[in-house]
């Protein structure tokens, strides 16, 4: 069943879905995935930038970040691969790229539909947008309970499963063992909330990114001559060329892109949850944000991955005994020694750690919607993650990436669909936004510019307060 699902939403549907939508929004927006590729990197300074009682913008791209590196970057690729071929790399570069911009669109939607709390925070997300903006209760609550098994319960699975494989296979250590020590840490900080989440994921995620960078930076290096030949033999085996599979090019690319979303999750409607609660003075700053986080994710870290194993001798054409997070650990080995093989282990156990604290809040946050009173609902919740943090632990690679993909697809088709349907607000808001920098302004949403959407008027300053030049989104003065 599991086989026929995924065969159907990634063979027929999303395929021919998720490309197109990303190159509608890219086109549409003049690629503002590249015009303000410059201004991601520069508003990186200003998103260090704290408001009291909210998460700054840069805690709300750690904790992305945190989201989408993780298993997928290590793990994924392998799989991407091993059933794809060297070509499914190069439909992971293309859905990273049409990504930038899906996920620009999606972050910047939920920012503007965000609602503020009486604690003065905020919460947002794809349901609060097809609430608020499409006034679909119903298609929010099918998103929301999507949203709570995709993440909450089958990509924790995967990210356990990971790790466990991955201990197993470079210290011995019993699948149980790591699943129920792995259990033990993260109950001691999803009980903690979402701040000490933010807290712990701004940390974290820097380190581990650019540790990981660092280390497939320096095999890429010491095998530059290899590059060029690397870079033939993906393009090729992209189109055919050099087919290293069965199934041809369609499967290829069917690969690249399910293993590609996997990665980035760009579309994927899990973003937008942690880029609503951050504080900015315009959406569209948090769409610049959330962008560079699909580029780090896909264009760089899945790329140092994918140039490590193919570096490699241990990757073979058509040979899937080795797969998964095995194939990069026996790869990084051969480069640079047992350690390398630790390293990977160690980074894994990271990049996984913060998934699973990321996966938790999405599902949390799913619950938000629909009640955020019944301590008693949250708590069952927390013990139901827990568990299945051991069971993925224990699990085959098949039965537990078949549940997250088909869980996957079907959450990607809500989003996308309220997406396009949205698609005019997000035009509308990104020519707001164009429109202050020509001025030469420093760019503020005024909410009750936009009278015709259900906006806040607590989470976007009036007309009055942009105009006396104080700061915006101060619920206080709103």
């Amino acid at each position: 069943m599991l086989s026929f699902l995924n065969d159907l939403i990634w063979g027929k549907i999303l395929v021919v879905v998720l490309v197109p939508i990303g190159l509608y929004f890219s086109i549409r927006s003049r690629f503002v995935q590249f015009r303000y590729f410059g201004q991601m990197l520069g508003n990186l300074q200003d998103a260090f930038a704290k408001e009291e009682g909210h998460l700054s913008s840069f805690q709300a791209l750690a904790l992305s970040v945190a989201g989408r590196v993780g298993g997928g970057n290590i793990a994924g690729v392998a799989v991407a691969i091993t059933l794809g071929g060297p070509g499914a790399i190069f439909w992971m570069w293309v859905i990273g790229i049409v990504g930038m911009a899906t996920s620009f669109f999606e972050c910047m939607i939920a920012q503007v539909f965000k609602t503020a709390e009486p604690d003065g925070s905020y919460r947002g997300g794809p349901a609060y947008y097809m609430e608020r903006g499409l006034k679909q209760p119903w298609m929010a609550g099918i998103f929301s309970i999507l949203l709570l098994v995709t993440f909450g319960f089958g990509f924790n699975a995967v990210q356990s499963y990971t790790v466990a494989t991955s201990f197993q296979e470079t210290f011995g250590l019993n699948p149980n063992i790591t699943g129920f020590a792995l259990m033990v840490v993260l109950g001691i900080i999803i009980f903690g909330g979402v701040k000490r989440i933010a807290e712990v994921a701004e940390y974290v995620v820097p380190f581990m990114a650019i540790g990981y960078f660092l280390l497939a930076l320096f095999v890429i290096v010491t095998n530059l001559g290899q590059i060029p030949a690397v870079f033939t033999t993906i393009v090729q085996s992209a189109f055919g060329v050099k087919t290293a599979i069965a199934g041809g090019v369609g499967t290829t690319i069917m690969y690249g892109i399910k293993r590609g979303l996997f990665s980035n999750e760009a579309g994927l409607g899990s973003a937008p949850n942690v880029a609503a609660i951050a504080y900015v003075k315009h959406p569209v700053e948090q769409g610049i944000v959330q962008a560079l986080s699909v580029f780090i994710d896909t264009l760089i870290l899945c790329s140092c991955t994918a140039f490590v194993i193919l570096l490699s001798s241990v990757y073979e054409p058509g040979n899937d005994t080795l797969g998964g997070v095995t194939l990069t650990q026996q790869a990084m080995a051969e480069h640079i020694g047992w350690w390398g093989q630790a390293f990977i282990t160690i980074s894994l156990f990271l990049f996984a750690f913060t998934s699973i604290i990321y996966n938790y809040y999405l599902g949390e946050n799913s619950l938000n919607f629909f009640s955020n009173e019944n301590k008693t609902l949250f708590n069952v919740f927390r013990v139901l993650t827990l568990t299945l943090v051991i069971w993925g632990a224990v699990q085959d690679l098949g039965t537990v990436f078949g549940f997250a993909d088909v869980t996957m697809g079907l959450l990607a088709l809500v989003n996308l669909a309220a997406l396009l349907l949205l698609s005019n607000v997000g035009f509308a808001v990104l020519d707001d936004y164009d429109l202050q920098i020509k001025n030469g302004q420093t760019p503020v949403f005024v909410g009750d510019r936009f009278a015709s959407l259900a906006i806040d008027p607590q989470a976007w300053v009036s007309e009055a307060i942009a105009s006396s030049g104080l700061e915006a989104a101060d619920p206080e003065l709103s």
